[in-house]
């Protein structure tokens, strides 16, 4: 069961410190929000969980072992990131694209098999892009785009998922399912999540666990429904903050 630990976690970008001595296990069947205003460090946060930036102080460990110890290989069948954005380095078609994500899992003297393809066309499905296998890259809208690397990471199918912003570029119901298929897989076994978000309401609805970054060093962390408040939030954002509740939930709307 996957597990990401953070021990006395450090991590400083100028004159914003993103996090300082940071205690927290984040185990298998959570997901998780990472929630905060721009350029608290968010992302920064991310890159550094998926090893790709150096924290200044303590480690990180992925099931119990400094992720720093872990060859490319490994770390990358053990954990996948989805990037804020995507450039096109070369011209591909949508399949192409999605096979790049079982390239940790096959050796360098083997092709791709028939598991691997049906993975990735059961993850084009899965984002709604069953019939665009051959469609060149560049002839998509952002959205399409968006959904195509969202596919690669399910057909990478790593126990750890770092998402930043998943939502972007996303209609209303396409955001909707990508959140609800993530948080339908945290709760299968050996799976967690955590992902970049900004807007509060749908991590509410989506994920079982938050962490808020307030760039002077200080985050708060734990179940989703203790975390967010009206206090906590209008101080994260600094702007005023309504808390509306029915009978379907709760939301938090700025006024």
């Amino acid at each position: 069961m996957p597990t990401i630990g953070l021990n006395a976690l450090s991590i400083f970008i100028g004159d914003t410190r993103v996090c300082e001595q940071l205690q927290l296990t984040m185990d298998s069947g959570q997901n998780w929000a990472i929630l905060g205003p721009n350029g608290s460090g968010k992302t920064t946060l991310l890159m550094t969980l998926a090893g790709l930036l150096p924290a200044q102080k303590g480690c990180i460990l992925l099931d119990n072992q400094p992720l720093s110890s872990l060859s490319g290989r490994d770390r990358a069948r053990r954990l996948g990131i989805l990037f804020q954005g995507s450039d096109d380095a070369f011209p591909s078609t949508v399949l192409n694209s999605v096979m790049m994500g079982r390239h940790p899992h096959i050796n360098p003297w083997r092709w791709e098999n028939q598991d691997d393809l049906d993975l990735a066309t059961a993850s084009l499905a899965t984002v709604g892009l069953t019939g665009f296998e051959q469609r060149q890259l560049d002839t998509l809208s952002g959205g399409e785009r968006r959904r195509v690397a969202i596919a690669c990471l399910l057909t990478q199918d790593p126990p750890v998922c770092l998402l930043d912003e998943p939502t972007n570029h996303l209609d209303m119901r396409h955001q909707l399912d990508t959140l609800a298929h993530f948080a339908v897989r945290s709760q299968q076994p050996g799976h967690l999540n955590i992902m970049v978000l900004h807007d509060v309401n749908l991590a509410l609805c989506y994920c079982s666990h938050a962490m808020l970054l307030y760039g002077d060093g200080i985050v708060e962390h734990g179940p989703i429904t203790e975390v967010i408040n009206t206090t906590r939030l209008e101080k994260l954002y600094q702007c005023p903050i309504r808390r509306l509740q029915d009978n379907n939930g709760t939301a938090y709307l700025p006024m």
